[in-house]
């Protein structure tokens, strides 16, 4: 269910996605006072079992989804059904993510705890080595196909449902479509890792099997994003922007249909392109 607005966080405004703030508008020699919308980003740390893990700059929205996606996409969990409890709790400095995790995944999460703070969104937390790192992917081998349609489909969706953005121009979105191409679930978020993530949790808690539809990201395709596809398992991850060199080859390697400048009616696809078809 979606986070309700959790009022006035001290020294930090109020916790809500948008905010009205005053400034002076500056046009060929005027000066002129107005105010705009702007998009809020809060301190929101993950707390394991009373132990906190790491502190990511978020928007403050859907924050259940984010904790349940962030737990599986870091490979604290492998389920939904392993978190035993979320609750989110306002600090006195931002919001802490309560998370009750059995006693095996706390230890696994001891083994990868390290201090991280003050970013927005983080793509792979708590990883120490570049072997890690750069491990083997989980392979994604659903037989799904989607039509060139739905892809247009999905994208020509997306801006409407972007009410943050729309109104602040600050934030990234991620979405998950069926194969038809009809968007499901559209997160938003100052950090692109938090709205996949968030976009993952939501599908989880929903029951939602993620192999059966299409992710989509209005920011590039990073190395990231697709481990968190890869370890949804997400079949089809299409960007509006360039992926990078490693993207390209981790979605090679999980066996992911990687599609960039997805953008009206045209997109490049590179790799899997078997998965897609004509129509």
């Amino acid at each position: 269910m979606p986070v309700s607005p959790l009022g006035p966080v001290p020294g930090l405004g109020y916790a809500e996605p948008i905010s009205s703030h005053p400034l002076t508008r500056l046009s060929d020699g005027s000066a002129t006072r107005d105010a705009a919308s702007i998009a809020e980003e809060i301190p929101v740390a993950f707390v394991y079992n009373t132990e906190s893990f790491v502190v990511v700059m978020a928007s403050p929205a859907d924050l259940e989804d984010l904790a349940v996606g962030f737990s599986i996409t870091e490979g604290i969990v492998d389920r939904f059904a392993e978190i035993e409890q979320v609750d989110v709790v306002r600090h006195s400095r931002g919001i802490e993510l309560q998370i009750g995790i059995p006693g095996a995944n706390a230890a696994r999460l001891d083994n990868r705890r390290r201090g991280l703070s003050a970013r927005t969104g983080c793509g792979l937390c708590g990883i120490e080595s570049i072997d890690e790192l750069l491990k083997p992917p989980p392979q994604v081998s659903t037989g799904a196909t989607f039509t060139h349609a739905a892809l247009w489909h999905a994208a020509a969706q997306l801006e409407a449902q972007q009410p943050i953005n729309n109104e602040t121009r600050a934030v990234h979105a991620a979405a998950f479509a069926d194969r038809n191409g009809s968007l499901l679930v559209v997160r938003e978020d100052v950090g692109r890792h938090n709205a996949v993530d968030k976009v993952i949790g939501s599908l989880e808690r929903s029951g939602t099997d993620p192999s059966s539809g299409l992710l989509l990201v209005t920011s590039r395709a990073s190395y990231e994003l697709v481990q968190k596809a890869a370890i949804a398992g997400v079949p089809v991850l299409a960007a509006v922007s360039r992926p990078t060199g490693l993207a390209i080859e981790l979605a090679d390697r999980a066996g992911i249909t990687l599609v960039g400048l997805l953008r009206g009616r045209s997109a490049n696809v590179y790799s899997r392109e078997d998965r897609l078809t004509a129509g």
